[in-house]
């Protein structure tokens, strides 16, 4: 974006000299032609691409801004600016240098649960434990907040009732470290932390000049990466009024304490207002006319025209809201694909979405479950890893954790059986197992681990010898106490299938295996049964 294209005000803020500077750019004030005009001005005063670091809050901001970049001047130059969100950047820099399996949330969290089962509780009436999904995600705000003190401490300060319990998930999170560890798994947290670790240890500065788009929606542990990065020159762009992330541990104390945290701080304000009305912009500055001026700014309406005011409607009962929308849009003029509608949870989608049928009025819904998240694709895609990765250890938990009775702590005993009957290969663990080792060991004391999870007494694995397949009768895995009849003859279906499968180089091929074996039709029919029920 070339500087000329630029009103004043942008113009003085993409031109700004090296330094710490801000820029307050409120909705519609053209924010991203100016950090465009930024990073042209950058090039065009010598910089190298590679020199220029771009961080935004999601990557299809950064991937508009780079487009941009590459129409002024080339798509080679584009492409050697680093940028997307902290996360993205991040990971590809420890790709190339770090070996780390970056896991999804939704994985880690069945990982955690497994450990999280084996832990007992003293369960009071009145001051019950947290349960494994919110302590994980407490856990992620503790990581966010940046915090000097313990996790305990940090829990502590929030909620007394839950010192009792401290000390078990301070040891809970220490296991669950060391065995992300192990394997080298990270989740988006980890991410973070390894990077400003590795980049805090390098002689000079990564850049010399990152640009911070959203800078308002910024937590204290992606500031604390900007301080790690340390660049000669730092461009800050945000909006107070627009912070809106401080519950997923957003501090707006960060945009507000710039001037004081650096020295040669400027502030810039973008004021002119192109993408707005004059009734929208009122009715937004009445909103926030309240909130606390830590930066003056004044907008100004640029857009002209006649356009018509805001309205609230307001019905007396829920599905009359659903219908009323329905008719408003089969009553007005304009195409159907020009119409959005904002709900606020998916139990309203459900009645919108049934009131524009009535009407028929078609629709397309956004943020349902993806095809690749769906439970039946997500199974078959686990047993396609483990197969190519006998040492896929979360894939192994997904798979057997759906067998009665087992459930991902039991998974996670009968993987580490495998691993150590087959010497780290699990499918050598499965057909040819070394009947010379023990399959399950007796497990390291941890803090408030269960009796039996401690010490657990081996059954007679040829109890199930007449349930099941006879080639996988008396396997040692089947030594397990927990293991029952149903889990037996589970895990039973899952040996012949795998026995199948396990040499199978076509996709193609397995997939059509897969689908076809009793092990995965079984499943299907159950998880089938479950929505039936709970519709």
């Amino acid at each position: 974006m070339p500087l000329s294209q630029l009103n004043a005000e942008q113009a003085a803020a993409a031109s700004a000299p090296s330094g710490h500077n801000l820029i307050i750019a409120s909705a519609g004030t053209g924010k991203t032609s100016t950090i465009v005009g930024r990073i042209a001005y950058l090039l065009n005063q010598g910089y190298a691409p590679k020199d220029i670091l771009l961080l935004t809050f999601t990557n299809k901001a950064s991937s508009e801004m780079i487009l941009r970049v590459g129409k002024i001047f080339s798509e080679d130059v584009a492409k050697n600016i680093e940028s997307g969100t902290f996360h993205a950047v991040a990971y590809r820099y420890l790709r190339e240098h770090q070996h780390i399996h970056l896991k999804q949330p939704k994985e880690l969290q069945i990982l955690f649960k497994s450990l999280y089962d084996k832990r007992v509780f003293v369960d009071r009436e009145h001051n019950k434990p947290y349960s494994a999904q919110y302590l994980y995600e407490c856990y992620s705000l503790f990581v966010n907040s940046a915090t000097k003190s313990s996790f305990g401490t940090w829990l502590i300060e929030r909620n007394l009732q839950q010192e009792l319990y401290t000390p078990i998930y301070e040891d809970l999170m220490a296991e669950f470290s060391e065995l992300k560890n192990t394997h080298h798994y990270a989740d988006y947290n980890d991410l973070l932390l390894l990077y400003r670790k590795a980049v805090s240890g390098l002689d000079k500065p990564l850049f010399a000049e990152v640009l911070c788009d959203e800078y308002q929606d910024t937590n204290p542990l992606q500031d604390s990466i900007l301080n790690a990065l340390c660049p000669p020159s730092l461009f800050c762009v945000g909006d107070y009024d627009q912070s809106i992330y401080a519950f997923n541990g957003a501090d707006i104390g960060i945009i507000s304490s710039f001037k004081h945290k650096y020295s040669d701080a400027q502030v810039f304000t973008l004021s002119k207002n192109y993408r707005s009305s004059k009734h929208i912009l009122h009715l937004a500055n009445k909103v926030i006319e309240k909130n606390e001026r830590i930066y003056p700014k004044r907008l100004e309406v640029v857009k002209q025209g006649e356009f018509a005011p805001p309205k609230l409607i307001v019905y007396d009962e829920l599905f009359l809201q659903y219908q009323g929308i329905a008719k408003r849009i089969a009553t007005s003029n304009l195409p159907y694909e020009d119409t959005a509608i904002i709900f606020r949870n998916n139990s309203s989608a459900d009645g919108i979405e049934a009131s524009l049928r009535e009407l028929n009025i078609p629709s397309k819904r956004k943020g349902s479950v993806s095809f690749f998240n769906t439970k039946e694709v997500s199974l078959l895609l686990d047993i396609c890893s483990l197969v190519h990765n006998p040492r896929d250890m979360m894939a192994y938990i997904h798979t057997l954790s759906y067998g009665k009775g087992i459930g991902n702590s039991i998974a996670k005993d009968i993987y580490e059986a495998l691993f150590a009957l087959g010497a780290g290969d699990c499918h050598k663990g499965m057909f040819e197992p070394d009947h010379t080792i023990r399959a399950y060991k007796q497990k390291h004391k941890n803090t408030q681990l269960g009796l039996f999870d401690d010490f657990f007494t081996l059954e007679s694995q040829g109890r199930f010898d007449a349930h099941i397949s006879p080639s996988f009768a008396s396997h040692p895995i089947l030594q397990h106490p927990k293991i029952h009849k149903d889990g037996a003859m589970f895990l039973s279906d899952f040996y012949e299938m795998l026995h199948q499968i396990h040499h199978l180089k076509s996709p193609k091929t397995l997939v059509s295996y897969i689908t076809q074996s009793p092990f995965f039709v079984g499943i299907m029919r159950s998880l089938a049964n479950t929505r039936a029920k709970n519709k």
